[in-house]
């Protein structure tokens, strides 16, 4: 099982918060925390962009260590992904990336 595909089923090896973090790349973070926080409409700073992936020991971004419901949901279940879980097809948590991310989809269902 590739360790780098997050409990959601998205790639952590091609994140950019991972790479900023793993090339101390300043100028990366600065790029994430202002696209993230686009996205999310919240503020995120560069300091928060420090991650080297959801299932591996080590940094993550808060939102990922305190805040993904996605995250919180197959750790409580002891689920090495949500691909092992037999609600992943209908799972309304997972839902919000696998209905937008096929790739995502396909991880989960190679990583059980």
């Amino acid at each position: 099982m590739k360790k780098l595909i997050a409990y959601c089923g998205l790639d952590c090896e091609a994140c950019d918060a991972r790479i900023a973090t793993l090339n101390s790349d300043d100028d990366l973070r600065n790029k994430v925390a202002e696209l993230w926080s686009e996205m999310n409409g919240v503020e995120i700073t560069p300091e928060m962009i420090n991650c080297e992936g959801c299932r591996v020991n080590g940094a993550k971004t808060p939102y990922c260590n305190d805040l993904c419901p996605i995250r919180k949901c197959a750790m409580s279940r002891k689920l090495q992904t949500c691909g092992s879980c037999a609600e992943l097809e209908q799972c309304e948590t997972v839902g919000m990336v696998i209905s937008n991310n096929s790739q995502a989809l396909e991880n989960l269902r190679g990583n059980k």
